[in-house]
């Protein structure tokens, strides 16, 4: 079982780079950076957290393709992760092309963690319906693996079209992509058309999901055991590393506080201590 930290980076927060150069020097596996575009002030859509007030960090989010190409130049092992990015809400072709940059630039170590969304006001003011986010985030990873892969690439759905179409530079290495999100049939299936692997949020039910997971991706005709599971937000514990490694957890990602250095790194430390021993062990 591999470690990583989840940060939800802002402006106030500790930088990416510096962080991912302390995740990798305590010898963590990977660091994943969540994205919101914008927050509309409209506040239709209650907090995700089930709050009644939207947290700061929400607002203040760094936009995560250019905080890890950031991180990218001053580490060398540790790989680099959106967790999650929302690609309902980016335009294909220059997503495409932001992408297979970075993973070039990492040498191969840049991983797509993608979501469909939950905030409606925010996905409107991108052109897409709260009922469509699952179809739209489906055509454009399709359409942005057509164009990593093949030297002519072009694509025709009902949100995303294009005709052949010239686009460089393809990924020296695929790019792998894990979709975040509860477990259910709709994710699993989308999982198995076009994913690596599932990011759950937290540990709740997976002694029972993760086998309807692999028993959706096998009769969708592709090796479960090529899929990764890899939970997010985990407050981490001995018990429970022993629990996720008995169940088939791939990753287990820490989170740490949305906050300035000093007091992200108090935890980044705690945390490698608690992996050390666990390892040991």
């Amino acid at each position: 079982m591999r470690f990583g930290v989840t940060i939800f980076a802002t402006d106030q927060s500790m930088g990416v780079a510096e962080l991912a150069r302390e995740a990798e020097d305590f010898g963590f596996d990977s660091i994943w950076i969540p994205e919101h575009t914008h927050i509309p002030t409209s506040r239709r859509t209650p907090p995700p957290t089930g709050t009644a007030v939207l947290d700061e960090e929400y607002k203040r989010s760094v936009d995560p393709l250019i905080s890890l190409a950031a991180a990218a130049s001053v580490t060398t092992k540790i790989r680099l992760g959106t967790g999650v990015m929302l690609p309902a809400q980016h335009e294909v072709l220059v997503t495409a092309k932001q992408i297979a940059t970075l993973q070039n630039l990492s040498e191969g170590r840049f991983e797509f963690g993608i979501g469909f969304g939950w905030n409606e006001d925010e996905m409107a003011d991108h052109g897409v319906g709260y009922s469509t986010r699952r179809a739209h985030a489906r055509e454009h990873m399709l359409a942005m693996q057509e164009l990593w892969t093949n030297d002519v690439a072009s694509f025709s759905g009902n949100h995303v079209s294009f005709p052949d179409t010239w686009s460089w530079p393809k990924p020296k290495v695929p790019v792998p992509v894990l979709i975040g999100g509860g477990a259910g049939p709709k994710m699993f299936a989308h999982i198995a058309e076009y994913g690596d692997g599932w990011i759950p949020i937290g540990g709740a039910g997976l002694n029972e999901s993760i086998p309807s997971f692999y028993a959706a991706v096998e009769a969708a005709g592709r090796d479960p055991q090529s899929m990764r599971v890899v939970p997010f937000g985990s407050h981490p514990s001995s018990e429970k590393l022993n629990y996720f490694a008995s169940i088939g957890v791939t990753e287990c990602v820490f989170r740490l506080p949305s906050a300035p250095q000093a007091e992200v790194m108090k935890v980044l430390e705690q945390q490698a201590v608690l992996i050390q021993n666990w390892i040991a062990v």
